[in-house]
């Protein structure tokens, strides 16, 4: 009998390791917009995940409608899973799922990978490493670059910073959330490379909302411009999917406001430590603080346009928001 070529034995060995690892539980805390449909994901790819989220209504719904595993405490997470991503708004909650008696930290023991999701300040995310490697685990940041809805299409981007040996181990389950995964480099890159990201997209919203009103002041329909627009040679893929936002935003916001203003903030901190101008993050700030104060900064960052049409005196400058909940 012909022994099995090279292809056959590569196949059989990945297959004998989709297998192995399959058989992991995944811990996930963290279950808002983009968490939550992170953890639906590894789920149906066949993965048991045990999540823990601050309102315990979302991980009760995961459970109920996908068959996640509630846990008490972010520290029961990491204990009974060894790859442990987090995925919170900030670095002050990074913080607070982290540290103490029922922290992450707490449940970390050698081997594990705990996986950071979050945008954060690049310079605790480092000090978390530190504080991970005392435990005997490594530590990747991972942001992603996308939204809820190029997540549901598979086509969400994701950013890895950390040990290469634990960015290696990680990738196949990363590959279950991402389609494009780069490494970038030791901890701290990726949440570094991810802010860079994050101030372009407020600038590009901005000058799609300035041509929009442009266009609609002159005479073409708002509908007509974003069409246009989101088929021109302007149209990133933010553009396409957040473009239609300034007709009507999202009733649950993908990415609100203050959400933004955090991330360009953190911006700003890292231009000044590296000297480097940002004269669109400065802008972007001013119009994002315009939303808060006019009372539609819980809406998508996509309020900017709101902004601008108002100081347009557009009549009915206020967002239209839609009436039902985005069912991907």
């Amino acid at each position: 009998r012909r022994a099995p070529g090279k292809r056959t034995r590569i196949a059989a060995y990945k297959s004998k390791m989709d297998l192995k690892q399959r058989d992991e539980i995944i811990g996930f805390v963290g279950l808002g917009e983009m968490g939550s449909r992170i953890v639906q994901r590894l789920l149906k790819a066949g993965y048991r995940v045990i999540g823990y989220n601050r309102t315990i209504s979302r991980a009760t719904k995961l459970s109920r409608t996908h068959g996640m595993i509630v846990a008490e405490s972010p520290r029961a997470v990491a204990e009974k899973s060894n790859f442990v991503f987090s995925m919170v708004t900030n670095t002050d909650a990074v913080k607070a799922i982290t540290q103490g008696p029922e922290g992450i930290l707490a449940g970390l023991s050698g081997g594990k990978i705990f996986i950071d999701m979050t945008t954060q300040s690049p310079e605790y995310s480092r000090k978390l490493a530190l504080q991970v490697a005392e435990k005997g685990a490594r530590m990747l940041d991972a942001p992603v670059s996308g939204s809820v809805i190029t997540l549901v299409q598979g086509k969400l981007s994701i950013m890895v910073g950390g040990d290469l040996e634990a960015f290696k181990i990680a990738t196949p389950i990363l590959e279950e959330i991402g389609h494009k995964i780069s490494f970038v480099g030791e901890n701290g890159l990726a949440v570094t490379m991810k802010i860079a990201t994050n101030l372009n997209l407020s600038a590009q919203m901005l000058a799609f909302s300035e041509s929009v009103l442009l266009a609609e002041k002159a005479g073409i329909s708002r509908e007509v411009a974003v069409e246009v627009l989101a088929n021109s040679a302007i149209a990133s893929p933010m553009i396409k999917y957040r473009g239609p936002f300034v007709l009507e935003t999202p009733k649950t916001a993908w990415f609100n406001a203050a959400m933004m203003k955090k991330d360009l903030n953190l911006a700003q901190e890292l231009g000044e430590i590296f000297e480097v101008p940002t004269p669109t993050v400065n802008m972007s700030q001013d119009y994002l603080d315009k939303a808060v104060d006019l009372g539609i900064g819980e809406h998508d960052f996509a309020s900017m346009f709101n902004v601008l049409a108002k100081e347009s005196g557009i009549p009915g400058w206020e967002p239209k928001v839609s009436l039902t909940e985005d069912n991907f």
